[in-house]
């Protein structure tokens, strides 16, 4: 039992599915989705704050080069002056020497300095080509002060993330494309736009109230001898439903995460044509938080589209104060810090804030650590004939596999209960 969500209007969704995400993607191969990959980490993205290097953006790769570049050798002198002899055997630390210079792309004296090395890595002022003006130009990395009062190392460690890490999938045609296949192979078992007004258990089933969301009309029931239901706790926890104590509280604490995403149609893709990005994502401490671009297409000519803003938390919320295209000119005002091609090469626009759409009012639960360990197994218990699932009851808020996961236990559990009372 899901609160509906009517086919004809453009809601935010999820954005990516991990290689290690295996109940969904069996789902998606099992309805022949078809998959493309999702760029995670592009080196020639940006990363950007406006308080750093005069609220000039710099490309991802220069600001992990020059990371790892000044630790590996701060590392290294440590280790030559033998700091680390307590820690380190003779031999370890020259296995680690190696290891440091290979790392961060040190010179033959254990340096993190202008050259070619460090290039590799970062990126040139000229870079190698052909013919007579072929020599490269090296160029400068950033001063070890410079690059830590920036705060844009802060950006570099969402790739190593366990949920971000390569290979990342997208349904070719959007994610949803999913629960588009998932409908039309369910068939006749869903009835769309049905809005739950009233969840009623006794001795021998669960009744469900629910009126026509989009006709209304008189209210109806469904009638069932048990419930599996996938309804967002914010909208449950406004349902009438008899279910004891224990998962009440735990449906009427857990609120959802706020979310706000902002798409930006543009006149052609300059960040292919201009700055030979490619996919990937761009962060920024401004409220926007990030670009996405597309990860198809490339080449292609003609409009684009981005990916302006995604914000979560009391940004997201900020952002639904305001109106959907106060929220696009918020984003263009960002984004144009980053790109200067913004203003003129803008078409059109759509936001969304999750938390403001009536059939979800979030994008995920926003579980505590201390209210997780209060009431998560009494929110995923079977309360008499009435059993929850999706991802709010799971270990991953806000992924496709949390919902999958936690509706496979349930419906395993409920099976269990009613074969073998």
């Amino acid at each position: 039992m899901s609160s509906s969500i009517p086919a004809s209007i453009s809601i935010p969704g999820p954005w990516r599915l991990p290689f290690h995400h295996r109940g969904i993607l069996h789902y998606a191969r099992r309805m022949g989705v078809a998959m493309e990959p999702f760029i995670q980490v592009n080196y020639n993205a940006y990363v950007h704050a406006p308080n750093a290097y005069g609220g000039k953006p710099r490309r991802y790769r220069q600001i992990q080069a020059d990371f790892h570049g000044h630790v590996a050798e701060l590392l290294a002198k440590s280790t030559r002056q033998n700091s680390l002899d307590q820690a380190v055997s003779k031999q370890d630390r020259e296995i680690l020497m190696q290891a440091l210079q290979g790392w961060g792309a040190l010179d033959s004296n254990y340096e993190y300095k202008k050259g070619i090395a460090s290039s590799m890595r970062r990126g040139f002022d000229v870079d190698p080509g052909g013919g007579i003006k072929s020599v490269p130009v090296p160029s400068q990395p950033s001063a070890l002060s410079d690059l830590l009062r920036s705060g844009l190392w802060s950006a570099i460690g969402a790739g190593h993330n366990y949920e971000l890490q390569s290979t990342i999938f997208q349904p070719k045609g959007g994610m949803g494309t999913i629960g588009k296949a998932m409908g039309a192979n369910l068939g006749p078992l869903i009835e769309y736009n049905c809005k739950v007004t009233d969840i009623r258990q006794d001795g021998e089933g669960v009744t469900a109230t629910y009126v026509d969301s989009r006709n209304g009309g008189a209210p109806r029931t469904a009638r069932a001898g048990w419930c599996l239901c996938t309804i967002p706790t914010p909208i449950l926890a406004q349902i009438p439903m008899n279910v004891g104590a224990p998962m009440k509280a735990a449906i009427d604490q857990l609120p959802y995460l706020a979310a706000v995403k902002v798409g930006l149609q543009f006149k052609r893709r300059f960040w292919e044509e201009d700055e030979q990005i490619y996919g990937g994502i761009t962060y920024t401490s401004l409220p926007s938080t990030t670009i996405s671009y597309p990860m198809w297409d490339y080449y292609s000519a003609g409009k684009g589209v981005l990916l302006g803003a995604y914000t979560f938390g009391r940004p997201a919320y900020l952002a639904a104060s305001k109106s959907p295209q106060e929220r696009i000119q918020d984003a263009l005002r960002d984004g144009a810090q980053i790109h200067p091609q913004y203003p003129a090469e803008f078409e059109n626009g759509v936001a969304v804030a999750w938390h403001r759409v009536p059939w979800a009012m979030g994008c995920q639960g926003a579980w505590t650590d201390e209210a997780r360990d209060q009431h998560y197994n009494n929110l995923c218990a079977l309360d008499g004939r009435i059993l929850l699932a999706s991802e709010h009851a799971s270990r991953l808020p806000g992924w496709q596999e949390g919902s999958v996961t936690s509706a496979l236990d349930a419906i395993t559990r409920l099976h269990a209960r009613v074969v073998q009372p």
